[in-house]
This record gives structure tokens, sequence and C-alpha cells, in this order.
């Protein structure tokens, strides 16, 4: 089966956008050929490409209510998939069908108390769209804007990572720190090489080979 993620939050602007962009090009340099769905009636991961003059993969909008029916007609022989999500809070149908869809939900989290607070009430939607699925989506917390670029012991970064523990959330090992090549790359080429989220596309790639 393809890889297929999908990156969800409750909120708009935690980086979903920018996270599943750059992960679908993690993922084709490392060898895979990737489909990525724009979910998002705002359409940003496809202007994104437009603006850059195209991405090395194909870019579809699909903000409808019954994605999970149709990504496979765009599919092929793809070996992944990268689904932006809208906001549960504003789209939930749209987002409920991309989880219903994709094999892994990722949730970007920026390690700030008020972020933190806000994570609570996705655990009943997750729980709400995983009774709709034959299998169970594998589920975990990317921690996005972080204060280092790698996982410390201490400080907020840590303290975000223990309280997501406590609170049932699985998190991933590797974190996207706070830095103007992501922050600012809107509408720009990107190139993974070298980056965290090709630390990103290893472990997701890892994950699926241990289901």
């Amino acid at each position: 089966m393809p890889l297929s993620c999908a990156f969800v939050n409750l909120k708009p602007g935690v980086g979903k956008t920018t996270s599943a962009v750059w992960l679908a090009h993690a993922l084709h340099e490392s060898g895979l050929s990737p489909l990525l769905v724009d979910g998002d009636p705002a359409a940003s991961a496809l202007r994104w490409s437009e603006l850059a003059g195209g991405f090395p993969f194909p870019v579809i909008a699909l903000p409808v209510g019954d994605v999970h029916r149709r990504v496979n007609d765009f599919l092929g022989d793809r070996q992944a998939v990268v689904l932006d999500a809208p906001q549960l809070e504003d789209h939930a149908r749209i987002t409920r069908s991309i989880m219903r869809y994709a094999g892994e939900w990722i949730v970007p989290v920026t390690p700030a108390p008020i972020e933190l607070d806000r994570m609570a009430p996705i655990l009943t939607e997750m729980a709400d769209v995983q009774s709709l699925r034959a299998e169970p989506a594998r589920t975990a917390v990317l921690l996005n804007r972080t204060n280092r670029p790698d996982a410390t012991r201490t400080g907020p970064d840590a303290d975000a990572r223990e309280a997501l523990g406590e609170r049932g959330f699985e998190v991933l090992d590797t974190q996207i720190a706070r830095l103007d090549l992501y922050a600012q790359s809107f509408g720009n080429p990107v190139q993974a090489k070298g980056s965290a989220y090709m630390d990103f596309a290893e472990e997701l790639i890892k994950r699926q080979d241990e289901e």
C-alpha cells in the first residue's frame, strides 16, 4: 500500500500546508513518487505550486466531502500520498473524509501553552473518525516551530513533549525548528535535502514499514 499521510488540526495557522509541501518534496527526493492532495478550499498548496513554476510531482485540489472515494482515481502507481486538510472547526466534512483515507494522521503543534491547551478536543474527533474506518489510522504529533532543531531533555520543547504524552498523544522524534527557511518558503521552489523534513520522511517510512 502507498504511504498516505494527512496533516490535520482543529485550527488554521499551525503549519499544515508548509509541512505537507515540504514533506512531499522530501518523499520525492527520497525516491518515492508522491501525490499532493490539497483539500483546503483556500487551495494554498496548489497556489504555491503555481507560483513556484510547478512541483516535480502532481498537485490536485480536492476540497470536497468525499475525498476518500476520489483520491485513488488520481493515484496511479505513485508510492505516497500527502494530504493537506483544512481546519476541522470550519471544514469538518472535508477533513473527516481525508482522515478516512489517510493511513497516518499528523497533527502539527507549536510547543506553546495556548496551542497545547487546544489539543484535547481533537482526540474526540479522531475517535469518531476511527470508528468509520476498516482499520485504525496511525496518529502522531509533529512539533512544529520549535525552539531547538532537535529534541532536548529540558526546555519548552521537552515540556511540550511531556505534556502531550500525558494527554495520550504520540509525539514524533523529528521536530521542525522555527526557521525562515520554512516560514518564508511559500511560493518558492523547495529543496528538502539537508532539512528536518528529510528526517521526517524517513521516520514516516520507517513507521509504515513497522506495521
